[in-house]
């Protein structure tokens, strides 16, 4: 599937970009069932909000209990002081996760097609598992910012091994919030590690290399139907969307299995299967 070129290029800038790899019409498939698991989910509550400034996930069974479930997060700004919904609820959920691919048939059928594998073993994946899904809404006016991290500190394996696919459903611009990524940061350190014990969840810090910031990172604006690919250790975030239009992405977690994969991880595959892609 790849190129001599873009394989030079993950390994060098620890991403590449697919520009418009992925038909349409398999993007309004997996954007129309998100919208509908919106529509049919029930439970409105401001406990359940997604932020990146707080990582202390702790006693919260509504998080951790998604880890094999499909479940909906609101965004932070969603809730005035009130408890009210700040604007329609549609446009107020954060984001879906974190079995999609496992547990709903149209995102299943997305996340473990053929090319996809083929991808992944260009790069060098042996043994690949979809560890987590998330179908990401980045709403109008009060999408949250996603501050810089690396997916390695949440799928933590020896040896490293964790790499990410994000399929813009949206164009992803620098209105409304695209991703940013650091060219070559994945040749630096692992910063943090976030782990699990019993309900407890520690962000454990593991070197004090200070993040990235725009002026040394990149932003990457791609067409729906792009597919960004990027090493577990590049450091990555996303700004507010403050723009009147969404950024709807989806993204996967693969591991490799031939890699150890950490107890303290706070995502086990305690109930589903560790599959791979459809070869």
């Amino acid at each position: 599937m790849l190129s001599a070129d873009q394989i030079k290029h993950y390994n060098e800038q620890g991403f590449i970009v697919m520009d418009e790899i992925i038909p349409l019409y398999e993007i309004e498939a997996i954007k129309r069932r998100a919208n509908k698991m919106v529509e049919q989910w029930a439970e409105d509550s401001p406990d359940n909000v997604f932020t990146t400034n707080d990582n202390d996930r702790s006693d919260n069974d509504y998080f951790l209990d998604s880890a094999e479930q499909i479940k909906c997060f609101f965004e932070e700004e969603a809730f005035n002081d009130k408890g009210e919904l700040v604007q329609d609820r549609a446009l107020c959920i954060n984001k879906i996760g974190h079995a999609l691919h496992e547990l709903d048939p149209v995102f299943s059928a997305f996340s473990h097609q053929k090319l996809l594998g083929d991808i992944l073993s260009d790069i060098g994946m042996v043994t690949p598992q979809i560890r987590q899904s998330m179908y990401i809404f980045k709403q109008p006016n009060i999408g949250g910012v996603v501050n810089w991290h690396q997916d390695a500190s949440f799928f933590f394996t020896t040896p490293q091994s964790v790499i990410t696919l994000w399929f813009a459903v949206e164009d992803a611009t620098l209105e409304n919030g695209c991703l940013w990524v650091e060219p070559e940061g994945h040749l630096g350190p692992l910063r943090e590690r976030f782990n699990l014990d019993g309900k407890q969840t520690t962000m454990v810090n593991l070197d004090d290399m200070p993040w990235p910031t725009e002026e040394s990172g990149k932003s990457v604006e791609v067409k729906a139907g792009s597919l960004i690919v990027f090493q577990g250790r590049l450091p990555h975030y996303s700004a507010p969307n403050r723009s009147p239009k969404s950024r709807q992405a989806f993204t996967l977690h693969v591991t490799d299995g031939e890699a150890e994969y950490a107890a303290e991880n706070w995502l086990q595959a305690k109930k589903s299967p560790l599959r791979g892609f459809n070869r």
